[in-house]
Formats: C-alpha cells, structure tokens, sequence
C-alpha cells in the first residue's frame, strides 16, 4: 500500500504465544536513512525513535500502529491466554510477565490501557491491564494472563468469543489497577505521542526555507525547520508536525507522494 522508500523503523518480533523470545515480543529495530534532496544523509538521533512498545512492527508480513485509543471504545473477537512458559520473562514494556496478575497482551493499545474483557458465552467479566504485545494470530484479539483466563473460565479452552471495552489509562510504569472511578477522572483519550513527517534534509538553509513555505499549513499541520549537526557538518531538516498517530503520518505521507519522507516521534 505504501512505497518501501518510506523509512520506518521496523521492530523484529516472533508471532504467536509458542514462539516468544526471554526479551518478550519486541526486540529493537534501525533506523536507515535516506538520501536527502540536497544530498546530505540524515542520520534521526536516539530521541527521534519511536519508545519501543509504540512503534510500529511486523508480524507474519502484517504491520501493527499502536496509535490513539478512547475511553468507551468497544473491541470483539476471541481471546487466548499465555502462562507457565512464560512467567517470569520479559514483557513488552519491560516488565516481568506475571501468569498471577491481572494483566495481557494487545496488538496496538498503549501499554497501561485498562480494559474490562467479558466472555460472550459464560457472561464473566474481568478487568486487566495491558503490557505486552500479541497475539498474533488474526481471529485473536488479547492474549490474557493465565489468572485472568482462569477467572473467565476459559482455561479448558483456550480461547473464547469476548467483548472488550476501554475503561481508562494508568499513569507511565503504574503495576496496579486504579478503581473505576478514578480511572473515570483520568483522560478519555490515549495518544501515543505526536508524531512529525520528515519531508527533507538540507546543507544550505534556503533550501530548508523553501521547503518549510510549500508544506506549512498544508492539511491544517505546521512545518518546522530543525538546526543540527551530523558527521560531515551543519544540517538542516524540514519536519511537518502535529500527527496524533503513525497511521496519519503514513497517510499524510502517501496522499502527497513523499518518497523519501520518514516519520519520527517528538
């Protein structure tokens, strides 16, 4: 759908709950950089990067945006569970899988996303939050822990039909589950962070100049020229801001035929 001279970083995962390396489902991709329209060669610093539990990352050929989630929205499909093989390794996040706690994995929603997760055929409900990335297999839409399997009666199983409804966000590196109504006085939205298309790179700053006129305001998103430093001197790069997800950067990007934009994350 979308040109490989689009630069993203690519995270290397390993697909389905039998296949999990001790490091958990992410692993940390690279960056490469592209030629630029003046040809000097941009190298995004450590902090242009997206944090490694929000970038997006291929599965089985099939890509994954973590993006923006809202209070209320509902999700359905069928869940599975993940335990003993697993206790006591890495999550996503960087956590130390617990099968005892109320936690699971996702595809794309922010880490620390609440959810209630209630199964359609026994009527059982629960509450868990999630730090861990999966599963990956399309029918499935949350892999709960074995304590959370446990409480839907879906151990025998393995997988059952769910219904699952966003509660709320806890804060960065909460382990625990906030009462529902304190999450109800939290934000009603989660947005993975805000994310800028680089539409050029440049050593002279007219060049730089010329590329920020053309894109500022296109759409409704700001352009910015950025002053820094590479190995071979002074560069100049063009960035148009103000995306709330990877998905609309990627679309910004395509509808305007940026070959050789890349997105970063502020």
């Amino acid at each position: 759908m979308y040109t490989t001279s689009i630069v993203l970083i690519t995270l290397l995962l390993f697909a389905g709950c039998s296949t999990r390396t001790q490091e958990g489902y992410l692993n940390q991709g690279k960056v490469t950089a592209q030629p630029t329209l003046d040809g000097a060669a941009p190298t995004p610093s450590d902090k242009d990067r997206l944090h490694p539990t929000m970038r997006p990352y291929t599965v089985h050929g099939k890509r994954y945006y973590p993006t923006i989630v809202h209070v209320g929205e509902e999700f359905h499909g069928r869940a599975s569970w993940y335990g003993p093989d697993f206790h006591g390794k890495k999550t996503s996040n960087g956590e130390t899988y617990d099968m005892h706690a109320m936690t699971a994995a996702h595809k794309t929603l922010p880490m620390n996303t609440v959810v209630r997760v209630t199964h359609k055929e026994n009527g059982r409900s629960i509450i868990v939050r999630i730090n861990d990335r999966g599963p990956f297999v399309d029918s499935r839409i949350i892999d709960l822990s074995k304590k959370g399997a446990s409480e839907l009666d879906m151990i025998r199983t393995g997988t059952a039909p769910v219904r699952l409804e966003v509660l709320g966000f806890e804060a960065k590196g909460s382990r625990s589950i906030s009462p529902i109504e304190t999450l109800k006085q939290g934000p009603k939205e989660q947005v993975s962070g805000i994310f800028s298309v680089q539409v050029g790179a440049f050593v002279r700053i007219e060049g730089a100049m010329a590329t920020r006129e053309k894109y500022h305001n296109m759409q409704g998103y700001s352009a910015v020229i950025k002053d820094s430093q590479y190995e071979k001197g002074r560069i100049f790069r063009v960035y148009v801001t103000g995306f709330k997800s990877d998905a609309e950067a990627r679309d910004f990007i395509a509808n305007n035929g940026l070959q050789h934009a890349f997105i970063v994350m502020e």
